[in-house]
């Protein structure tokens, strides 16, 4: 054994409370010997994503950007909707070609350069153009980027199934997540100290530049991945694989309570912006210039990462239960904040609900990818996420027309109509199937 071989040895047992003989479910025997490489090139390539995405947020870096080029505001309402729905809407049609080629990790290796590519167009309308023309490119690269994403997303998710083991898998999504937080709390310093207030484009330009070169990074760490050939009989054609979801979707009631309870569950991040208009109506304050958010929001992902990961992997359904109370909980005391004495009605005392809900959002996503993963056949495991993803998409679709609510009603009532659907899913989340 190499010295680099036992030492990635020596610091997966530790890090993940391995025995001297490991265990290796439900992955290829073949594989067993390379999950220590597996497992820590998987967190090195999600810090580089989680970091290359804070320095090109739709919801925080490009308003900025499309604000600086003098874009009409309307594009800033495209954002979040195309970096969601764009991601989630076409998986279906992909999974099926991704599953005839025997290794996966193809596809998620050229979206991530093909979103590299999107950051350097991005990139490039910064330095050269504004108003509605650079809006129109801005959206467009967007959801190019976006469709890259939701192809990556179903390769991610099936070349994990076969490379890290189950009990193994809820602990690499949190390390990422910690990774990616400690990444954050950089991220928001150069973010809102050097950057914000700066007329200049170029401070902009170097964000995108940086994101894009994190995403190249990300697929090289991809590359040294080892992973086994996996199934190709049984592929279909995009009709074909719309049959085929439409039969498993009847014929499994527990991947549709997973997709109910998953679509109910989204409530959480849908909540985060209602806090934010909330916290600034509440404490007639921005929000003490962001920065405070966006490093305090680091120090939620690595302070609960940790034991998110090892929570989903002890039972990933008790912890949707977990998440959706706490959300519940969070709303409840968002709403009971102006009850507050006066003098306690500050930005300082209302950051902690909004850290709250990223906790509760970072566990929200970890259980329902690693029970998906856990739940999915080896052999339709694309299938199955893409099934998923698209009807999530779908709902992302009616989540956006929702929150009209909140500017025809009132933020409160749409604050406490998010809270009735995290009720909702606790008891299909209940009904789950332990996996």
């Amino acid at each position: 054994m190499s010295y680099t071989q036992d030492l990635l040895e020596k610091s997966y047992s530790l890090i993940t409370d391995e025995g001297e003989t490991r265990a290796c479910e439900a992955i290829p025997d073949a594989a067993c010997t390379d999950v220590p490489r597996n497992f820590f090139l998987n967190i090195f390539n999600g810090a580089s994503t989680k970091l290359a995405e804070q320095l090109a947020s739709p919801g925080v870096v490009l308003p900025w950007i499309l604000s600086v080029l003098a874009a009409p505001a309307y594009f800033v309402g495209f954002l979040i909707p195309i970096k969601d729905a764009g991601s989630l809407l076409p998986q279906l049609l992909v999974s099926a070609k991704i599953r005839s080629y025997a290794r996966r990790k193809w596809f998620w290796i050229v979206p991530a350069l093909v979103q590299a590519i999107c950051l350097l167009g991005m990139a490039a309308v910064v330095a050269a153009w504004e108003g509605f023309p650079a809006g129109i490119a801005i959206v467009a690269l967007l959801l190019v980027f976006s469709f890259a994403s939701g192809v990556a997303s179903v390769a991610f998710k099936d070349v994990m199934g076969k490379t890290i083991p189950k009990g193994k898998r809820g602990q690499v999504l949190a390390y990422r997540a910690t990774l990616g937080g400690v990444l954050t709390l950089v991220a928001g310093v150069l973010m809102y100290t050097l950057i914000e207030g700066a007329e200049e484009r170029s401070p902009y330009l170097w964000l995108l530049l940086t994101a894009a070169v994190l995403w190249v990074l990300a697929a090289v760490f991809f590359v040294g991945i080892v992973e086994e050939k996996g199934a190709t009989e049984g592929g279909r054609s995009p009709v074909q694989e719309l049959k085929e979801a439409k039969k498993l979707f009847k014929q499994e009631p527990n991947l549709r309570r997973f997709i109910f309870t998953r679509g109910l569950l989204m409530a959480v991040p849908l909540a985060q912006p209602l806090y934010v208009l909330l916290g600034k109506q509440y404490t007639d304050s921005s929000i003490g210039a962001l920065a405070i958010m966006v490093v305090a929001v680091g120090i939620a992902g690595i302070i609960s990462s940790p034991f998110w990961g090892r929570f989903a992997d002890k039972s990933s359904r008790k912890m949707m239960l977990v998440v959706a109370a706490m959300g519940i909980g969070n709303a409840v005391l968002v709403l009971l904040f102006p009850l507050l004495p006066e003098d306690w009605q500050n930005v300082y005392t209302f950051v902690p609900l909004l850290l709250l809900n990223v906790m509760v959002h970072g566990g929200a996503r970890l259980s329902r990818k690693t029970y998906l993963v856990d739940m999915a056949p080896k052999d339709e495991r694309p299938l199955y996420v893409s099934l998923s993803n698209t009807i999530i998409g779908l709902f992302t679709l009616l989540a956006a027309a929702l929150g009209m609510l909140a500017e025809l009603i009132s933020p409160e009532f749409f604050v406490g109509f998010l809270a009735l659907l995290l009720a909702l899913s606790m008891p299909l989340a209940y009904k789950l199937e332990e996996i």
